[in-house]
C-alpha cells in the first residue's frame, strides 16, 4: 500500500496487478505464447507447402510481437507506468473498450439525472432509484 496525496491508502501498481491478474478469468500472455506455439508445431501437417510457409510466418510474426509486448510491458511496470494507459485518444478516434467490468460501468455516458447512476440502455427507468429516463 502507499499513501495518496489525500492521506489515503492506496494499492501499490504491484498490488493493483496482482488483483487485476486474479480478477481475470482469460489466459495469460504465457498461455497465449504457448497455444501459438503448439500451432506452430501443427502447421507441419499442412500440405500445401505455400500455404504452410504462410501459416508458419504468421505465427512466428505473432510470436515475436507477443514477446516485444511482455518485454515492452514489464519494463514499463519496472518504471512506475501503466503499459495499457500510455496512449491517449484523439478527439474524433473511437474509444476502445473499457479494460474491466468496473471501467465498462463508469464509462458509459447515460447517466440518471436523479442519482447519478449508470443506465442501462435497455432500461426505461434507473435501477437506482427508479426515476424515468
Amino acid at each position: 500500500m502507499r499513501l495518496t496525496h489525500g492521506g489515503n491508502l492506496a494499492p501499490s501498481i504491484d498490488e493493483a496487478r496482482l488483483e487485476a491478474h486474479h480478477m481475470a478469468e482469460g489466459p495469460s500472455l504465457s498461455d497465449f505464447m504457448r497455444h501459438l506455439q503448439a500451432v506452430l508445431e501443427e502447421s507441419t501437417q499442412i500440405s500445401d507447402a505455400e500455404e504452410q510457409e504462410q501459416r508458419q510466418w504468421q505465427l512466428e510474426a505473432a510470436i515475436q510481437e507477443a514477446i516485444i509486448f511482455g518485454n515492452r510491458y514489464r519494463e514499463l511496470q519496472e518504471h512506475g507506468l501503466d503499459p495499457l494507459r500510455l496512449i491517449k485518444p484523439k478527439g474524433g478516434d473511437p474509444v476502445a473498450p473499457p479494460v474491466n467490468k468496473i471501467e465498462a460501468l463508469k464509462s458509459g455516458n447515460m447517466h440518471c439525472a436523479g442519482c447519478g447512476a449508470h443506465l442501462e440502455s435497455d432500461l426505461n427507468f434507473c435501477p437506482a432509484c427508479g426515476q424515468e429516463k
